[in-house]
């Protein structure tokens, strides 16, 4: 999805409102942006009736389009939001300038009780312009608590960046919702760790870990108080790399044997933040420090001395390994799931827990969710679903016709226990231009 209009949208909404801090209403300059505004809006709204703004979690949305990684603008329009306690807006066909520059005025101006606003629009003749509540099942639904997942892990890191030590209040609250709708719906969120950002690999590497830390804790059989941990652990696991000169974090190609070196000291540089941060357990810190502690017990660092036992960071290790090798980078081309999967197999006893990459691998099925597969009929789909308590039962997209035609509306197609005959390979949807996460 192109973004770039919807942080037009953004900037509108920030630049008028400075604006009107500087001139009155009437001058040709806020004329200007107020109208440059509206027809970004017109243009958003097309032919739809109405779309919405708001806040979930504290993080601004257009639509379903979460701005995980804030901006100034964003920084500033999600304020004015918070100042008068707005939830949502929504925007309607029909809107004219007029109504626009009142909505701005009341925006940026002496706060309004939020009881009150919708009076306060009614007396400007605001119409188009409404009020509404964010509904708690679209707040429970896989990608806006992965984007809130992202929002916390910038907010950490901006924390350590600045010096403070990071709060765990909000890491703690999105994770919670992470693994119960991982022991729900157990493919859903790992679906989305196939979102994968070169640009702000910091962020999503995390919350991928910490996604994929959850999926392996469930096959393995955590409670929900154990995956609370390991998901904290996953989102938390490289913060120490904020500390490593950033030259050598995103340096493509081999590091040297001196910069390998300063890379080796991330795990207890973020053991050290995170043991300060208040409501974090010896099993977070104990994953932090230990992450790239192999099974055989080489790794480092040599001399970590751990609180408990190893089980959650070999799981988190096997998390960071997936999502690590499945990830497009300067030096290096992703693999598939299934590519993935049999690459780790081959450290499994030596860098990787046997037990615990066996049941994840399990619990993944022969094609795990995010796969494209080719069928026996020539036909190519994607996995959107593999069944909870059968991955023989999975779910399909089909995305190109037997002719190796793109569909541009992929009918979906379920395939039962006794059909996996029909799949005869997986495809690498890099190479055919597919991002798997545009279908979920």
């Amino acid at each position: 999805m192109n973004t770039e209009p919807l942080h037009q949208i953004v900037n509108g909404f920030t630049g008028a409102c400075k604006g009107l801090r500087l001139y009155p209403p009437r001058h040709p300059s806020i004329q200007r942006q107020i109208e440059k505004l509206l027809q970004l809006l017109q243009a958003h709204l097309g032919s739809r009736a109405q779309f919405k703004i708001g806040l979930l979690e504290e993080t601004l949305f257009i639509d379903d389009q979460l701005f995980a990684i804030q901006t100034p603008a964003t920084e500033v329009l999600t304020a004015l939001l918070q100042r008068l306690q707005i939830e949502m807006l929504e925007f309607h066909q029909g809107l004219e300038a007029q109504e626009l520059l009142a909505f701005l005025q009341i925006l940026d101006g002496p706060v309004v009780l939020a009881e009150e606003l919708k009076q306060v629009f009614e007396r400007h003749r605001i119409r188009h312009i409404r009020l509404a509540e964010s509904t708690s099942d679209e707040d429970r639904e896989p990608r806006k608590i992965y984007g809130r997942a992202m929002t916390v892990v910038n907010e950490i890191f901006q924390d350590v960046r600045l010096g403070r030590i990071p709060s765990s209040e909000k890491a703690r609250h999105v994770v919670k919702d992470m693994a119960r709708l991982t022991l729900a719906e157990p493919h859903a969120l790992f679906a989305l760790s196939m979102l994968k950002s070169y640009d702000n690999y910091t962020f999503t590497h995390s919350v991928n870990v910490s996604v994929i830390a959850l999926a392996v804790g469930r096959a393995c059989g955590l409670s929900e108080t154990e995956l609370l941990c390991i998901g904290l652990g996953g989102l938390l696991h490289d913060i120490g790399k904020l500390k490593i000169d950033l030259n050598i974090i995103n340096k493509p190609g081999r590091l040297s044997e001196q910069e390998f070196s300063q890379i080796m000291h991330h795990p207890r540089l973020g053991a050290n933040m995170v043991r300060e941060s208040e409501g974090v357990s010896a099993t977070v810190v104990d994953i932090v420090l230990g992450h790239h502690l192999r099974y055989d017990l080489q790794g480092y660092p040599a001399d970590a001395r751990l609180q408990g036992p190893m089980k959650p960071v070999h799981m988190t290790a096997i998390a960071d390994c997936y999502d690590a090798i499945t990830t497009l980078r300067a030096y290096q081309q992703p693999i598939t799931p299934r590519q993935a999967i049999a690459k780790m197999l081959e450290t499994s006893g030596s860098i990787l827990h046997p037990d615990y990459l066996n049941a994840f691998m399990t619990s993944l099925g022969n094609f795990p969710v995010g796969s494209m597969v080719r069928l026996a009929n020539n036909e190519i789909g994607l996995v959107t679903r593999v069944g909870r308590d059968n991955t023989e039962e999975i779910e399909l997209k089909i995305l190109f016709s037997a002719q190796g035609d793109r569909l541009e509306q992929p009918p979906v197609r379920q395939l039962g226990s006794n059909d996996g005959h029909l799949l005869v390979a997986e495809v690498d949807s890099f190479i055919k231009g597919v991002n798997p996460v545009d279908f979920f």
